[in-house]
């Protein structure tokens, strides 16, 4: 069974998490938040992009979609509006709880989705083969070598 997606991006600065997350709707989520990624202003890190908390799904889209950013480390989880938003440390977590999506990137570059919706999986899937993102691959229970989601 496809528990998620792998794949990496580039060590550099951009518009990636925009970019992965474009064939779902950002804004039908509230947004749990962890991380390190830096606004870029002139070649230059600038002021943390994204803050460690909650954040609407509105404002988290608008901020990736408008600004140059570095991403060090993101731990992004995705929970529908009217449902309690809790921490999840694992795969069985993620499935018991209302997330629907998480998204984790580590060490600037390397990419892992989990979704519960296949669909959605699917689409994110496509999406990243034709961004031409190294290592693409899907993410079974006999390959996920994760043992918490997130990315400390």
């Amino acid at each position: 069974m496809k528990r998620g997606i792998s794949f990496e991006i580039p060590n550099n600065h951009g518009k990636f998490l925009r970019e992965i997350l474009s064939p779902i709707d950002i804004a039908s989520f509230n947004w749990s938040i962890d991380g390190e990624s830096y606004l870029v202003k002139n070649g230059e890190l600038k002021e943390p992009l994204l803050p460690d908390e909650v954040m609407d799904g509105s404002a988290l889209a608008k901020r990736i979609e408008n600004n140059l950013y570095y991403s060090i480390f993101a731990d992004l989880k995705a929970f529908p509006k009217d449902k309690k938003i809790k921490e999840i440390d694992t795969y069985d977590e993620f499935l018991k709880s209302n997330c629907q999506l998480v998204l984790l990137l580590v060490d600037c570059s390397f990419v892992t989705i989990y979704s519960k919706d296949s669909c959605s999986l699917e689409l994110l899937y496509e999406h990243a083969k034709s961004l031409g993102f190294d290592g693409l691959e899907y993410v079974t229970e006999e390959n996920d070598e994760r043992i918490r989601l997130s990315v400390w």
